[in-house]
This record gives C-alpha cells, structure tokens and sequence, in this order.
C-alpha cells in the first residue's frame, strides 16, 4: 500500500504559504488553430481562466472538445496561436525555447493515460531521470526518486523495469516522476483511463493525498464520474469553450469583454 506522502515540513514539499488565494495560473484569450488539410481546425475558442495556488480542478467534456489541447498549451508542451498565458505573472509568450523548456521543467509536473516510461531503465532511474537532465547530483537525484517511489507504495519495485511492473505500477512510477522537481503545478491527461477501477480509486487519493499534504496545485482531464465529482471545481469544455458553474458564464464567452 502507499505510505502517506511527505509532510510540508519533508525536503519534498513547497513552502506554500497563503496559496489557497494566491494566482499560480490566469489565461487570457486563448485560442488555438490547427491547419489540416488546407483547412483550419480551431480547437481553442478564446478561453479565460484563473487557476489558484493549492486549487484541485477538473475538466470535463466529450472526446475532440479540446481538452488535451489547452493542458498541452498550459503545460508549455505547444504554444497558442493567440491569447496569453501568465505562470506567477510571467507571460510565457515572451519565453525563447530553451528558457521554456527549463521553465516546464522545473514548474510543470506531467502524467499522462500512458505512462511514457523508458522501457529499458528501472522504476528508480525512470523517477530520477527529470533531476538527471537538470544536472543534479546523481545523489541527491537518487535520495528524491527513493523517498518519492516509497510514498507512492513502489519501494520493493526499485529495481523493476516497466515491463515487470503492473499498469497501476506503471502509472504510480509515472506520478513519482512528475513530482520530481517539486512542481508547483500537477497537470494530468486520463490518468486512470487505462486501469481497473480499484487500481484507479488508488491512485485518486494519492492525488488528493498531494494536493493536500505539500500543497500542489492539480488540473485533470478525466472521464471518470467519481474522480471528476470529488474535485473541488469542475469545467466543462464543449466546443473549444470552458463552462464554470461557479459563475454560470461561459470561460470563453467573456473574451470581448476584456478586449
């Protein structure tokens, strides 16, 4: 079983402060444009949105409404066609690629429906890989991945690669390496979609488990009923828009408001 996760006092959590009121995210005016075909596919409508500090939220809405798209483009894994994207009131739009790529790598924790492991490296050097590339002490690098794998319950999988590990184990490797280098946001895309409901019911209370104990700010795009109805905050995306029942108004619809 998963050992509890580290406290906010342990070397793996945030100095969090007043979060839960503080803006870690705001989203202006985003839009996204595919060219497929010769023919242009617009996935993002204008969509504005404001994520806190600490927040858990949960994006819901069909198959094709855009979803994957908008955590890609949060996440600093594409960029908008047009809109803007502040992080702690740093406009990523103005970030060259290298200075992007360090900025997703230290501030954006990522798990997807499939893992993405490296098949050929063990469950601990896949968890250390992240710290690895930022060229940390192989030591400190080893001491992160040993302390995260045990919190997730994987501390007799050390040694195993993916292929010796079952897919909830796979997932929870998967999860150790987003937190890695102590993101500040959590950003995950279906993922329990490939695993059985007890293995999934497992690995939401490690999610609220995060989100609770060091603090992490959490967006997930999910299918599951249950996760998505424990969240804090659900949006709805439907046709490249987001619908916030908090204040009954489509996230997009507001757009010309604020031109």
């Amino acid at each position: 079983m998963p050992q509890p996760l580290p406290s906010t006092s342990s070397t793996l959590a945030h100095d969090t402060g007043n979060t839960a009121t503080a803006a870690l995210v705001a989203v202006r005016g985003l839009h996204k444009v595919f060219n497929h075909g010769g023919r242009e596919l617009h996935v993002l409508r204008g969509i504005n949105l404001t994520l806190k500090a600490g927040e858990m939220v949960a994006i819901v809405g069909r198959s094709g409404a855009g979803k994957s798209t908008m955590l890609h483009i949060l996440g600093a894994l594409d960029r908008p066609t047009r809109g803007e994207i502040l992080f702690e009131g740093v406009a990523l739009g103005g970030l060259g690629p290298a200075r992007l790529a360090a900025f997703r790598n230290r501030n954006v924790g990522f798990v997807f429906q499939f893992h993405h492991l490296l098949p050929e490296f063990s469950a601990l050097e896949n968890v250390m890989m992240p710290c690895l590339i930022q060229r940390k002490p192989r030591r400190e690098a080893e001491e992160r991945a040993l302390e995260l794998l045990e919190s997730v319950g994987l501390k007799d999988r050390l040694s195993h690669r993916p292929g010796e590990l079952s897919g909830g184990e796979q997932q929870r490797v998967a999860l150790a390496r987003a937190l890695a280098m102590r993101p500040k946001l959590l950003l995950a895309d279906e993922p329990t979609g490939n695993l059985d409901s007890q293995t999934s019911g497992a690995m939401h209370e490690l999610f609220f488990d995060l989100n609770e104990r060091l603090g992490l700010t959490m967006m997930v795009v999910t299918h599951n009923t249950d996760l998505a109805g424990r969240m804090p905050r659900q949006l709805l995306m439907r046709d490249g828009k987001i619908e916030d029942p908090e204040d009954g108004e489509s996230a997009g619809g507001r757009e010309h408001a604020h031109a």
